[in-house]
């Protein structure tokens, strides 16, 4: 593990995500509908990736009225956008692999959006598949330094989680399969163990450390994409400490 605080990173972006909470709103709303229609069913137990999305968005102080109005729509019961999934993948400062998923209605508009953000801000847009093996599909949880790890580990992987992980700041992080995630979640709740920060990600399997001048333009990279409308999410093995 490089240097950083991986604890002090993660709560500066759950601070950045908290002060965009108006546009994550629209973001879970898109999820859930694209799960619904996708998994073919408004019902959780039988769509794993709906369960997640409306997890997701009861997490975030969704309510339960928006979630089903979206689920509905997603599964054909009522009227509303049909969105397509598509991903860009490309290169940030430093050569920082980044991988944009979005949801859109409009292919077209989106791909040139999402080259202008990276030609303006000193990134260059690759082909598919260029960085996509730099990540791993998973669900992942930070646990403060100080949470008991020989117990955390017994029961993550009791739960079924695939690895739990020693940071050198003496956080803990548990990763699971991305759609186990939930179920490992509550099982870890139940034992006592609660979470600062879960999701399901796209985590770097190698981590591009940043400093200087480049965190600030890296930053920027990322704040100009995760800012278009049809984006849903922006992964990247860039590393820049806050401290």
């Amino acid at each position: 593990m490089a240097g950083h605080s991986k604890w002090a990173n993660i709560k500066h972006k759950k601070a950045a995500t908290d002060a965009k909470r108006g546009k994550i709103f629209t973001r879970l709303i898109k999820e859930i509908t694209v799960a619904a229609r996708l998994g073919g069913s408004a019902d959780v137990n039988t769509n794993p990736r709906l369960r997640l999305a409306i997890d997701k968005a009861l997490d975030a102080n969704m309510t339960k009225d928006t979630i089903q109005r979206a689920a509905d729509r997603g599964a054909g019961n009522l009227e509303g956008a049909n969105y397509e999934e598509c991903r860009y993948e490309g290169y940030g400062i430093a050569g920082a692999a980044i991988m944009v998923d979005c949801l859109t209605d409009n292919k077209v508009r989106t791909v040139a959006d999402v080259r202008h953000a990276f030609n303006k801000y000193g990134g260059n847009m690759g082909t598919d598949g260029c960085v996509s093996f730099q990540f791993k599909h998973c669900g992942t949880m930070l646990f403060a330094p100080g949470t008991p790890e020989d117990a955390l580990m017994e029961a993550a992987l009791e739960a079924g989680a695939e690895d739990v992980i020693t940071n050198e700041d003496g956080s803990l992080e548990v990763i699971t399969p991305p759609y186990e995630f939930v179920a490992i979640k509550e099982a870890l709740e139940a034992a006592g163990f609660k979470a600062e920060m879960g999701e399901v990600t796209m985590r770097a399997e190698n981590e591009t450390e940043l400093t200087g001048d480049d965190v600030a333009k890296m930053q920027k990279l990322i704040d100009a994409l995760e800012s278009l409308d049809d984006v849903q999410d922006v992964y990247t093995t860039a590393v820049m400490d806050e401290e």
